[in-house]
């Protein structure tokens, strides 16, 4: 949104832009209403981070809206929790934008490269491949929110070779993102190992006693491993946004 506002600046200077049009995108901060739907643009200026929507729940006619308010602002879109049926109606009503979608993770953004806009970096680890999708939500997620990350899949502790063999490339980077089911051991092995941060992803893998995740959460929030902070279940899009957060600040100290 900073780039957006000086992009308008610029053009205002210029004569490109008129006032009237300066003034009139000015009117989308701090939110742009759209009666059922209030869209925070202002976001990204008081949090460093823009506003994603989560599509679950929203009707294809409420989507379409948004991704129109997006693109004519010319700002970036992340709807989260999107089912391929839902996202081929969407890009049905939406011919004229270039959408992706990112199938595993239920995620749709704008088919575009991602800047990268922060000095640190994440590392996303799931513990099987059945938490792959939650896994795969928090790497597009945060790619998107202007992290350069990497993904180490499948690595869990029922074979802990797989994690040692992680062991030297933990404190490369900034954050680590593990998202683990079952029992949820993964991330507290993985704290044992470095130095890095970890944020917690607990899953709703695992069999009846898992309890749709709660017991990998109970795990990871009793965890005797410090330095380890958690988010809801199946809830790859704030551990994203959390990382995205602390390299944000990462990149501010260093300026």
């Amino acid at each position: 949104m900073k780039e957006l506002i000086n992009k308008h600046i610029k053009s205002l200077k210029s004569g490109e832009l008129s006032g009237e049009e300066f003034l009139a995108f000015l009117e989308h901060l701090p939110y742009s209403d759209m009666g059922d739907i209030k869209l925070d643009f202002h976001r990204t200026l008081r949090r460093g981070v823009p506003e994603a929507i989560y599509g679950s729940g929203k009707t294809v006619e409420q989507l379409e809206k948004i991704v129109r308010r997006f693109s004519e602002l010319g700002d970036d879109i992340l709807i989260t929790r999107i089912d391929a049926g839902k996202y081929e109606a969407l890009s049905e009503g939406c011919k004229e934008f270039s959408l992706k979608y990112h199938e595993k993770a239920r995620v749709v953004t704008f088919d575009k490269e991602s800047p990268v806009r922060f000095k640190g970096s994440v590392l996303v680890v799931s513990a099987g491949s059945s938490d792959e999708p939650v896994a795969e939500e928090a790497y597009v997620c945060s790619c998107y929110l202007g992290n350069k990350t990497d993904k180490a899949y499948d690595v869990g502790v029922a074979c802990l070779s797989r994690v040692l063999d992680l062991k030297d490339r933990f404190n490369k980077y900034s954050v680590i993102i593990v998202v683990a089911g079952m029992e949820g051991a993964l991330p507290s092995v993985v704290a044992g190992l470095t130095s890095t941060p970890v944020i917690a992803v607990p899953t709703s893998i695992g069999y009846g006693a898992n309890f749709g995740g709660l017991s990998a959460l109970l795990s990871m929030l009793n965890t005797c491993s410090g330095g380890i902070s958690v988010v809801n279940i199946d809830n790859g899009f704030g551990a994203a946004y959390q990382a995205s957060l602390i390299n944000q600040k990462i990149s501010q100290m260093m300026l």
